[in-house]
């Protein structure tokens, strides 16, 4: 690892550290700042992937039962099913309850509940292309073994003891590549990535949905499929998990630098 990430993860440590101390933070105070963090996050999450509602539209939708005029349904639900989902992961991570297969299938099948039940938690059974990438996922047979390997590689990770941010980061960028979902892919990497921060005492990284910003992620994403070089967006990745917890500490009133 070069030593620009190797010191942006040095940082993502002395912060997290730094919040482990206020813990465990007051509960009303907690409930308040996660709630509008995950709507903030469901909004840009939705919005890489093409989601039109803006940040107020989205609050309104999932806290208040809006419906938006001149809004298409699945823009409802996806705004409703993502904050579902980030409800399940927040809960998930405070358990003691090991990632699995079934875990990566049950977040897929919130992302996608109501827009699509054929597909919805299932792997997918005909090839596809993604548009304006030059990566081709594998074909749909082979979608079972490399999950599998996903899974083992995973562990052997965590069994070298990999910094949590980067095994979070790798295990999206590798979900992402395998694409064994027929939709709804990037939410759910994203998804997963997150809720293994949260499981390691680190806070959701929120990736921006700007025109730069989802052209640098899916530039750092295509870098790592078709060159086979991670090294970009595991950068990114660790940058933004430090945006995130400085963000955290600031809103608890912590000077950060």
């Amino acid at each position: 690892m070069n030593t620009e990430v190797t010191a942006i993860l040095q940082e993502c440590d002395r912060l997290k550290a730094r919040l482990s101390e206020m813990r465990p933070l007051p509960a009303a105070a907690l409930k308040k700042i996660e709630d509008a963090l995950s709507i903030e996050y469901t909004y840009e999450s939705n919005r890489i992937e093409g989601n039109t509602l803006t940040l107020q539209e989205t609050e309104l939708v999932v806290n208040e039962g809006v419906t938006i005029s001149g809004k298409s349904m699945r823009e409802h639900l996806e705004a409703i099913n993502h904050a579902e989902a980030v409800g399940y992961i927040r809960d998930f991570a405070k358990k003691d309850i090991e990632i699995k297969e079934s875990t990566i299938r049950e977040i897929h099948s919130l992302v996608l509940h109501g827009i699509d039940r054929e597909n919805a938690g299932r792997y997918r059974t005909v090839p596809v292309m993604i548009s304006g990438s030059r990566h081709v996922p594998p074909q749909p047979y082979l979608i079972g073994k490399q999950m599998e390997d996903f899974m083992v590689k995973f562990r052997e990770m965590e069994t070298e003891k990999v910094h949590p941010v980067l095994i979070a980061a790798s295990i999206h960028d590798e979900l992402v590549r395998i694409h064994p979902f027929i939709d709804g892919n990037g939410r759910t990497s994203r998804l997963l990535m997150n809720l293994y921060l949260l499981r390691n005492g680190y806070t959701i990284v929120n990736l921006k949905g700007t025109d730069k910003a989802k052209l640098d992620y899916y530039n750092a994403l295509e870098t790592s499929h078709v060159e086979k070089q991670p090294e970009t967006f595991l950068k990114l990745i660790a940058e933004a998990e430090k945006d995130s917890l400085e963000r955290y500490l600031s809103i608890l009133g912590q000077q950060v630098k």
